[in-house]
């Protein structure tokens, strides 16, 4: 799945327990007619993807949706849902001109050749 729209919040890298688990949080506003906050989160080595991207930035996110399940020590269960990102694009058209197609004249650039003799043209090799 993905979401797009622009970054609105990029959190900083968060260190849970002894064994150095670490999460990052995103917020991505979706632009459509009710444009919505998106929280997703970034795991482990993950969230070093973050760190090239900037708020205001237009962003697609690969996400995959999570679900767990908790039972409280009263006995009753919980559902708890989160979203985690697995890979960050910018939707930014780069300018380097080594990736684009180079522009195209338009077709009245060209002039017809007039003088155009059978005989002078032969494609043939041999």
């Amino acid at each position: 799945m993905e979401v797009t729209g622009k970054v609105k919040l990029i959190g900083a890298t968060q260190t849970f327990g002894n064994n150095g688990f670490r999460k990052r949080e995103l917020v991505v506003t979706t632009e459509e007619q009710y444009p919505q906050h998106i929280l997703v989160e970034f795991v482990q080595d993950k969230c070093d993807l973050l760190n090239t991207f900037q708020v205001g930035q237009p962003v697609k996110v690969s996400i995959n949706l999570r679900g767990r399940e908790w039972t409280n020590p009263q006995g009753e269960t919980k559902y708890f849902n989160s979203i985690q990102g697995w890979r960050i694009e910018s939707l930014v058209q780069e300018q380097n001109p080594s990736n684009q197609m180079p522009p195209v004249p338009p077709m009245d650039a060209f002039e017809p050749a007039d003088d155009f003799k059978e005989d002078d043209y032969d494609d043939l090799p041999f």
